[in-house]
C-alpha cells in the first residue's frame, strides 16, 4: 500500500500561481502511475492531470491545459503540479492519487488517495 500527503494549497489571487506536493510513503513510488483530481463545492470530483510511471507522458484535462503542469520526482516520492495564470473557477479541494494500474484519467483506476489540499482563487 502507498500512503499519499498532500501539501501547498492556500490562497491566491487570480492570475497567480502555487505549487502543489504530494509525497507518498509506504510502498515503491515508481510502481505507480500518478494523478490529481480536484472537487470544487457541490460539483463531483473531476480529473485534473495524470503521469506514467516514468514521467515520460502526461495528460490533462481541457480546462487546465496549458496552465498546469504535473511532474514527479522517483527519487523523492513525490509528484507535482505547478498551477500557474489561476482561475477563481480552480478553486477546489485537490487530491493526488496513486495507480498501480497504470495511466488513467478515470478516478476508478485510482486505489489510493490523499487527504486533499484547499486551493482558492480569489478575484
Amino acid at each position: 500500500q502507498v500512503q499519499l500527503v498532500e501539501s501547498g494549497g492556500g490562497l491566491v489571487q487570480a492570475g497567480g500561481s502555487l505549487r502543489l506536493s504530494c509525497a507518498a510513503s509506504g510502498s515503491t513510488f515508481s510502481r505507480y502511475a500518478m494523478g490529481w483530481f480536484r472537487q470544487a463545492p457541490g460539483k463531483e470530483r473531476e480529473f485534473v492531470a495524470a503521469i506514467t510511471r516514468t514521467g515520460g507522458s502526461t495528460g490533462y484535462a481541457d480546462s487546465v491545459k496549458g496552465r498546469f503542469t504535473i511532474s514527479r520526482d522517483n527519487a523523492k516520492n513525490t509528484v507535482y503540479l505547478q498551477m500557474n495564470s489561476l482561475k477563481p473557477e480552480d478553486t477546489a479541494v485537490y487530491y493526488c492519487a496513486a495507480s498501480s494500474l497504470g495511466y488513467s484519467q478515470f478516478m476508478s483506476s485510482y486505489g489510493y488517495w490523499g487527504q486533499g489540499t484547499q486551493v482558492t482563487v480569489s478575484s
